[in-house]
């Protein structure tokens, strides 16, 4: 280290300055840099979105440079390679930017390109936390949860290690960001994160031996149509501690899920229809985010977004324009619905239970159930191990 340009001092030449604070590993630095850098996009002719405010948006005549900023690591990607190539080399000349080739990982998501689309998975993310939770060597089992059971809250002593715990949990969630198959198993785990007992750390442990046997699994994702379609489901009052209701959701472009939700519902539900009503209202709010995503990505969705339900009441409740008095409690929910119905945004129809997707995202299901609604997610080992199966 040197002394810095105007503050030399003649008299001690070999003495540096002493730091009161680190230049990096502030806590605004990432503030800082991302400030910086958002404010440099629109020279470039950049937009940022109003759906995602880490994702810009740069047309150029009829094609698109698509970029996602996630503190300092950038994914660009776009329909045109010169536009793209013209975007790296600006940003190359204003930032110290590595360019790092075509993707293969990011943010402990790995990526394998395929001639048919690619495929996400995690194996690296849960290889490390089989190791954290000392069950590298342990026993596989077929399922993430035991069917149709629920955990209660006083079950058992409480855990001696709740840290240990929280932190195995902590990275669960990180984990369903492919692996939708265990997202109502996290859901349930973490509602306990305060108070962890022995049981609830047993069913964490269920989890990682599920893990272990299908270690390499992930999301596959394949070109196919634009169609916009998603299931909702609702399991009422399922929570045995505060009777509360699951909501589950899954949105597809085409053939891929881009988005799904296991959540317990915020108020307690009177009905089942009222249960699947609250569901439908939270996948149409999903719907109208993904829709303007794509809108603002100049991705036209043709028609209206099919969703399906397996409730019948609910149905008729959202297409039948007279309110009732037992409806009246959600009526917030019902008027959100029916207002897309009426603009022929929204188009309701039903599925059967055993053709309801989003049933796994809802409750613990038998092994035979559960590998079918896995292949309906299209979760499952790389396409090239599958022999043919998307």
């Amino acid at each position: 280290m040197t002394q810095p340009p105007g503050f030399s001092d003649p008299y001690y030449p070999a003495h540096v300055c002493r730091l009161h604070k680190s230049l990096y590993g502030l806590k605004q630095a990432p503030r800082a840099w991302n400030d910086r850098f958002t404010l440099f996009l629109p020279s470039l002719g950049f937009l940022s979105t109003y759906s995602d405010p880490s994702l810009f948006v740069k047309h150029v005549g009829k094609s698109v440079v698509i970029l996602l900023l996630y503190v300092d690591d950038i994914l660009i990607t776009g329909s045109d390679s010169a536009a793209i190539d013209i975007t790296i080399r600006a940003l190359t000349k204003e930032f110290d930017i590595k360019d790092l080739g075509a993707l293969h990982y990011f943010l402990g998501i790995q990526i394998t390109q395929t001639s048919s689309g690619m495929f996400l998975s995690q194996s690296k993310y849960v290889a490390d936390l089989l190791g954290k939770a000392n069950m590298v060597h342990s026993k596989p089992c077929t399922t993430p949860c035991l069917p149709y059971n629920r955990l209660v809250k006083d079950d058992g002593h409480p855990f001696n290690n709740p840290s240990l715990y929280r932190s195995i949990v902590g990275a669960l969630q990180y984990l369903t960001f492919t692996r939708p198959d265990i997202a109502f198993s996290v859901h349930q785990v973490c509602q306990f994160m305060h108070c962890p007992m022995d049981s609830h750390y047993a069913a964490v442990k269920q989890i990682l031996r599920y893990l272990q046997g299908t270690i390499d699994f992930g999301i596959q994702f394949s070109k196919g149509d634009l169609d916009l379609h998603a299931f909702s489901d609702a399991d009422w009052a399922g929570d045995p501690n505060d009777r509360r209701s699951t909501t589950g959701l899954v949105v597809y472009i085409g053939p891929n899920p881009i988005s799904w939700s296991s959540k317990k519902q915020n108020t307690v539900s009177r009905s089942s229809t009222e249960a699947e009503y609250r569901a439908l209202s939270s996948t149409a709010a999903e719907i109208d985010w993904i829709t303007q995503l794509l809108q603002f990505m100049q991705i036209e969705v043709s028609g209206p977004t099919t969703l399906f339900c397996d409730n019948l009441s609910t149905i008729a409740l959202a297409y039948n324009p007279v309110m009732h008095h037992r409806t009246k409690h959600i009526e917030v929910d019902v008027h959100f619905i029916r207002e897309r119905v009426a603009k022929k945004l929204l188009q309701v129809q039903f599925v059967s239970s055993n053709d309801q997707f989003a049933d796994i995202l809802t409750k613990g299901l038998s092994t035979h159930l559960f590998r079918t609604h896995c292949y309906n997610l299209r979760v499952g080992k790389p396409h090239s191990e599958i022999e043919g199966r998307c």
